[in-house]
């Protein structure tokens, strides 16, 4: 069983690529146990962000407290995802058991037994053997939240997670959501339907290169917070050169 996740603190976080901001002095505190919507603007930095999060991108400036150490179970867009690697269902849940076994060892009875229960959870049992390329867009969503289950990490970052997938498929991965929020995990996810997020997501974090609005869901997601972060988006400037802060330098992942 994993110990609680730990608060999750951003101070005065920019980070960027190739030295250029992409998002901007971001401070707030995440609860352990938390239930977040992450949401903007395309090309707002939302996906920048859940990389920084996931330990993939290091600050340009600020500080990133309370993930070093944690086990983060991390879920890319699947957009970007190669399904032509010759591997089974199975043996791509599998992998979410490597934190038990390591890259080179092998996996027993129970564990298989146990990729076989995360699969009928996920309504995919009978699927075992079926290579990825044969599956549809949410037949493969529903594997890599199998294999995330297995993962068991006490804070779960997605990104565009029910994108491109059918409702059955997102109605059931958002119950699989709202139950891994119930036993104490903490759960971040980058996402784009505003009616989901207000239905399901009880904290919202709302970006535009900048932090627009973090709090309670119903207070972040107005029609007056929505325009602002349009215009701050549009007024963005891509070579804006690095921002300096006496605050915290260089940027720390801790």
């Amino acid at each position: 069983m994993n110990s609680r996740p730990a608060a999750i603190e951003l101070r005065n976080l920019t980070l960027g690529y190739d030295k250029h901001p992409a998002v901007h002095h971001v401070s707030l505190t995440i609860a352990p146990g938390a239930l977040v919507a992450i949401v903007g603007p395309n090309g707002a930095g939302k996906s920048t962000l859940i990389k920084a999060l996931a330990g993939q991108l290091r600050p340009l400036q600020g500080a990133l407290d309370g993930l070093r150490g944690q086990r983060i179970a991390y879920l890319p867009q699947q957009a970007g995802m190669d399904r032509s690697f010759p591997v089974s269902v199975q043996d791509m849940v599998a992998m979410g058991l490597w934190h038990e076994v390591g890259a080179l060892g092998r996996f027993s009875a129970a564990q298989m037994q146990r990729c076989r229960e995360a699969l009928a959870q996920v309504g995919l049992a009978g699927f075992e053997k079926r290579a990825l390329d044969t599956l549809s867009g949410g037949q493969f969503q529903r594997t890599l939240f199998a294999r995330l289950m297995l993962q068991d990490a006490p804070v779960v970052l997605l990104d565009e997670p029910f994108a491109a997938v059918d409702a059955r498929t997102q109605a059931d991965l958002v119950a699989l959501l709202h139950r891994w929020h119930q036993a104490g995990k903490t759960v971040i996810a980058v996402l784009h339907d505003l009616p989901q997020v207000r239905d399901h997501f009880p904290l919202t974090m709302m970006i535009a290169r900048e932090l627009v609005a973090w709090g309670p869901t119903a207070e972040v997601l107005t029609d007056e917070h929505w325009q602002r972060a349009q215009a701050m988006h549009e007024a963005f400037d891509e070579q804006a050169p690095v921002c300096r802060s006496d605050e915290i330098s260089p940027g720390v992942f801790r």
